[in-house]
């Protein structure tokens, strides 16, 4: 394709540009070859402009800059914002794409609500993807792209290596990271949905607000005009959910509420099953009943959210109610792993906020056998070089809902683990111990576990590997919480 022409159809320059080939888009210089155009960016820790010189030689076409950028060799598009332009180009390479595409969006919630959304398209009959925290999964298999929303020139490579495959549906993961980043840029995007928001990020972001404003790019730009907005609101809706409605009825989008509150799916009901829940929905005038076979209150917000997100894509009503319950667990989101010697199901969750881990116990809670002296144990830690704030309110909130806790190591990354478990233990209550190594924890947790208790082993979800370190001297060890309990339970740990 022509480079002329590929500015012309992206609107984003009236630069008279040359008849050069482009033969493809680059972020790292390193991947640069004859006919390519680099996006040069200032990062947190490296700034690509210092590589446009490497580039040119290595044959870039043009680049995609800041205006102050120095360009000589190639074409320079400069931009304010030059993630967002580079990402609009890109957007014309790359193609074909599906013809349905949905964001999610929101602090919990994106893993699960993007996979469900793919799995209840798939059984109405359609041919769908989804794209985030667990990789790419088709209807073929799944591959990790090792990033909740990968960088725009895998994300755009990965839209348009799924449409020529046959797939016409992909639900996405639109992180605060990708969405300030500019890594989602460039499609049409079919219907946009928000699930909750509480503190992470903070790291990144400094703010509450300023976190926020990254999530509402989703409503105020990114999804097409007029689209579907999916909101959950809850029984005790936050402020937060609120301000998602504003943000979307200012670009009148078509505001769809779903949940305790919702006016598009409204949950009159909710029971308790041993493995599941029995929801009560309505639904344009119409009361269904629906045995999700998940169990927690949040995988219910999660699967209505999903449903929201069919409906509103154009999925038959009876089709989506009749998937809801069919829907398999989603990896590492309350995945049950073993059944313990004792008696005693454990289970994995990705929960790595205040909020989220707050909701993993609660949805346990039901199922414990409190009568005959079942106890919920809960083994969790907090990733290093993140967001130091959440820490103790982690432990404060899993002393105050569950009946054990014993603190370990998540990522430590390049922090001090044990500096990192003194802080999540300063939140947390006299049922609270420590125990460093995540595998001697969670081999303590199987060991002195009851016949009537419950595990939750939270933080890392479907995690293959727990980073040590960082920069040049990071590690990755491989550890699967999963698996690791797997092991523990039948003895088998060194």
């Amino acid at each position: 394709m022509k480079l002329s022409a590929i500015i012309k159809r992206a609107g984003v320059s009236e630069l008279d540009a040359s008849d050069a080939t482009v033969t493809g888009f680059a972020i790292d210089h390193r991947k640069v070859a004859p006919g390519t155009v680099f996006g040069a960016f200032r990062g947190a820790k490296f700034n690509a402009e210092d590589f446009i010189p490497a580039a040119i030689e290595a044959g870039a076409v043009a680049i995609v800059a800041r205006t102050e950028a120095a360009v000589e060799g190639a074409l320079h598009i400069a931009s304010d914002e030059p993630r967002k332009t580079f990402a609009q180009l890109a957007a014309q390479f790359f193609t074909p794409v599906p013809q349905t595409i949905v964001a999610v969006t929101g602090t919990n919630g994106k893993t699960s609500t993007a996979e469900m959304t793919r799995q209840i398209w798939r059984m109405c009959g359609e041919r769908a993807a989804s794209i985030g925290t667990l990789g790419v999964t088709t209807p073929d298999g799944s591959v990790s792209t090792g990033l909740t929303t990968p960088d725009i020139v895998t994300f755009l490579s990965n839209m348009s290596g799924l449409a020529r495959e046959g797939v016409s549906h992909v639900a996405y993961e639109a992180s605060s990271h990708g969405l300030s980043q500019f890594r989602n840029e460039g499609l049409s995007v079919t219907a946009g949905a928000f699930t909750n928001f509480s503190r992470d990020h903070l790291d990144y972001h400094g703010t509450m607000d300023e976190y926020f404003a990254a999530k509402m790019r989703l409503f105020g730009e990114v999804v097409d005009e007029g689209a579907p907005a999916v909101i959950y609101r809850g029984g005790d809706d936050s402020d937060w959910t609120c301000r998602a409605i504003e943000h979307a009825s200012a670009r009148q989008l078509q505001v769809l509420t779903v949940g305790e509150q919702g006016e598009f799916l409204r949950l009159a009901a909710r029971e308790v099953t041993q493995l599941g829940q029995t929801l009560t929905v309505e639904h344009d005038g119409q009361t269904r009943i629906v045995k999700l076979p998940l169990i927690g209150a949040y995988q219910a917000a999660n699967a209505l959210v999903s449903a929201g997100l069919a409906l509103a894509t154009g999925a038959d009503t009876a089709m989506v109610f009749d998937a809801i319950g069919r829907l398999q667990p989603v990896r590492g989101r309350l995945e049950r792993a073993v059944i313990a010697a004792s008696g005693a199901p454990v289970y994995v969750d990705y929960a790595h906020t205040p909020d989220a881990l707050e909701a993993a116990i609660i949805a346990l809670r039901p199922h414990v056998d409190e009568a005959n002296g079942g106890k919920l144990v809960v083994v969790f830690g907090a990733g290093g070089d993140r967001d130091t704030g959440k820490r103790a309110p982690m432990g404060e909130v899993a002393s105050r809902t569950a009946d054990r806790v014993i603190v370990t190591d998540d990522n430590p990354r390049g922090e001090n683990a044990a500096e990192i478990r003194a802080q999540v233990l300063s939140g947390a209550g006299e049922n609270a111990s420590e125990i460093g190594g995540r595998q001697d924890a969670i081999a303590a947790a199987i060991a002195q576990a009851g016949p009537n208790d419950i595990i939750l082993i939270a933080g890392k979800g479907h995690e293959e590997g727990q980073i040590i370190g960082s920069g040049e001297t990071m590690r990755v060890l491989p550890f699967n919480d999963v698996q690791v309990a797997r092991e523990c339970a039948a003895g088998v740990v060194s």
